[in-house]
């Protein structure tokens, strides 16, 4: 086993109309607006294969995250008892990464259009993963065809 840390390379950042954590929806389906990511230029060909409806994973660093928190209550409702972070989506945790499903609107060089992102402007992207569907549909690229 390794014993070096390991490191994230930031690929982009968010552009939203959301500014202020605290005014954002807690998940992306309770309200998120559409939004940018807006990747660095050398990324360009890992975005060539994505399309207007695909729905992908897009992982985030929570830049404003707390990152001492261990335990809270759900959803910042005292009336629920405190929970180990672990067990909830809570952005305050030691390692504060953000899960958004999302569907592509539209791609233009570096710029992912995407759909209920509740993740606040500037926001860090780490990485972007397709949603997985059934077994047999899985595929590295569901568009690509086989080369005998």
């Amino acid at each position: 086993m390794s014993d070096s840390s390991p490191v994230l390379r930031v690929l982009g950042h968010v552009s939203s109309p959301l500014v202020d954590r605290s005014a954002a929806p807690r998940q992306g389906d309770e309200g998120g607006p559409d939004a940018v990511v807006h990747l660095d230029p050398d990324l360009a060909p890992a975005l060539g294969d994505l399309a207007v409806g695909d729905e992908v994973l897009l992982i985030t660093w929570l830049d404003r995250a707390d990152r001492a928190v261990l335990r809270v209550h759900p959803r910042d409702d005292p009336t629920l008892p405190e929970t180990g972070v672990f067990s909830t989506r809570s952005p305050d945790r030691p390692n504060p990464l953000g899960l958004h499903q999302v569907r592509v609107l539209g791609v233009d060089g570096t710029a992912l259009r995407v759909s209920d992102l509740e993740a606040v402007d500037g926001t860090p992207v780490v990485d972007i993963k397709p949603v997985l569907g059934p077994i047999g549909s899985r595929c590295h690229n569901p568009r690509a065809t086989p080369t005998s």
